[in-house]
């Protein structure tokens, strides 16, 4: 059987990621592909209960038990969901991941890189996504979008934000040949299409 996919949406809150996971799976569906839809944190199981916790939770929660809250939530997820689907044969399209963590605890708390990176691939046991795609938002525009019912991440203010995008493009320069950004201005369909390539580029690949 031939092994699957770990594709990971990325960005900002507000950037529309989710919108065009949902248009990539029905876009790959109708291609004949099986793809599994799932997302960080709060995948099905314990997940949602660790999602509860890390967006609603109403009491001081450190910036360092934060980033435990996510990485537990990593480990389960990719042990009990993403590497089994992977295994299968199936496209996996995961809304956040490793650079969620790297992006706002890292850039955006001020937490040091080195060792979330560490800490995201002990997670992991080593797995990277095969495709990760950035859409990039500037700092207004995303709060804007969110409106004014925020959680408990969306209300960390413009400043956090840019320093959040600031990190997404940083880890871009990076890791150019696994991530690639796309600006998240453009329509919906347009953004459809760019996503669209990158996707058949990497199956081409495979």
């Amino acid at each position: 059987m031939k092994k699957g996919l770990f594709i990971t949406f990325e960005g900002a809150d507000g950037c529309g990621k989710t919108t065009q996971l949902k248009l990539a799976a029905e876009y790959l569906q109708e291609k004949g592909q099986s793809v599994l839809i799932t997302r960080e944190p709060g995948a099905k199981g314990l997940g949602e209960k660790l999602r509860d916790i890390l967006l609603n939770y109403d009491g001081i929660v450190s910036d360092r038990c934060e980033s435990f809250l996510f990485l537990a939530d990593r480990a389960q997820h990719i042990d009990t969901i993403v590497l089994p689907a992977v295994d299968a044969g199936k496209i996996v399209l995961c809304d956040r991941h490793i650079d969620s963590t790297a992006a706002y605890q890292g850039y955006g708390r001020g937490q040091d890189l080195d060792q979330i990176n560490s800490l995201n691939m002990i997670a992991t046991n080593n797995r990277k996504p095969d495709l990760t795609i950035v859409f990039d938002i500037d700092a207004d525009t995303s709060m804007q979008r969110v409106g004014e019912q925020k959680d408990r991440m969306e209300s960390a203010g413009i400043e956090f934000f840019n320093r959040v995008r600031d990190g997404y493009l940083k880890i871009a320069q990076k890791e150019p040949d696994r991530v690639k950004v796309l600006d998240a201005s453009k329509s919906i369909d347009e953004i459809h299409q760019d996503v669209i390539k990158l996707i058949n580029s990497l199956l081409r690949v495979f």
